[in-house]
């Protein structure tokens, strides 16, 4: 997966990178979802050693345009997961409360303890990204987040927990299709809004807010990597793959017991 990773300190231009490209892997969707559930499988053995070890912490941050696919992702790798050690975060628009403290506050809250693993869906990037093309706040403001992000990050990192971003990167084509399609199901039209009409107008913004977060917010503590989102089962073939990789590079083993087993019989 290392052709998605974001080297730190490069320049990353999106126009460079095939929504659609398939080139990590050699097979069709149907080899895909068969990979896929290897994958799972992998993952779910790496996260009982991990909750068991109660050593190690996972941050897995998803980020993408409207219709990107974060929540498929989430469902497609994590629902064979154990819930006790995965939690999942979803960050909408900042309350009173939230508000009245810095934009870190509320996502500090929900970093992950040990022996667990948070996704946040949507996450602190939002505050560089909605932030930056509304205007929500002046460029003086937003422009110094990088730095409180990348030593945010750090922070977290050095107290022991394992970053890992994802962007999903999709085509306007894609998303016109995957909007047409909520609106022409009737279970889905609970998730169209004409907000994302709106926000689709913006694009080219997004695009460049996007290569900005890429290119000073991937860190050797903290790297991004830019998946091709077009097709939903290449997208969920590269994130758990990703993910699969770094929980096994982590070298977990089950503790050993704390008191003498090999007395006890059990009649």
């Amino acid at each position: 997966m290392k052709r998605y990773f974001v080297k730190p300190g490069s320049k990353v231009d999106l126009s460079k990178h095939d929504p659609d490209d398939r080139s990590a892997f050699e097979g069709n969707k149907k080899k895909g979802e068969k990979t896929l559930r290897s994958l799972i499988g992998r993952i779910r053995e790496q996260q009982w050693v991990l909750y068991a070890e109660h050593r190690h912490k996972i941050l897995i941050v998803l980020q993408a345009m409207d219709t990107g696919g974060k929540d498929g992702t989430i469902r497609s790798i994590f629902r064979y997961i154990d819930p006790l050690g995965v939690r999942v975060v979803n960050f909408k628009t900042p309350t009173e409360p939230e508000l009245d403290h810095d934009y870190l506050w509320r996502i500090h809250r929900h970093v992950p303890g040990r022996g667990e693993i948070v996704v946040f869906n949507r996450s602190h990037y939002e505050d560089v990204l909605i932030v930056r093309v509304h205007n929500l706040v002046p460029k003086s403001i937003w422009s110094n987040r990088y730095r409180h992000i990348n030593e945010f990050e750090r922070m977290l990192s050095e107290e022991g927990t394992t970053i890992i971003k994802f962007f999903l990167n999709i085509s306007p084509g894609e998303q016109l299709k995957r909007l047409r399609a909520r609106l022409k199901n009737p279970d889905k039209n609970w998730k169209f809004s004409t907000q994302d009409l709106e926000e689709r107008k913006l694009w080219p913004d997004y695009i460049k807010a996007y290569e900005t977060v890429l290119n000073r917010t991937s860190t050797d503590w903290a790297p991004w990597y830019v998946v091709p989102a077009d097709r939903k089962w290449y997208r969920n073939v590269v994130v758990a793959n990703v993910i699969a990789d770094a929980l096994e590079g982590l070298k977990m083993k089950f503790p050993e017991p704390k008191e003498d087993l090999t007395k006890i019989n059990l009649k």
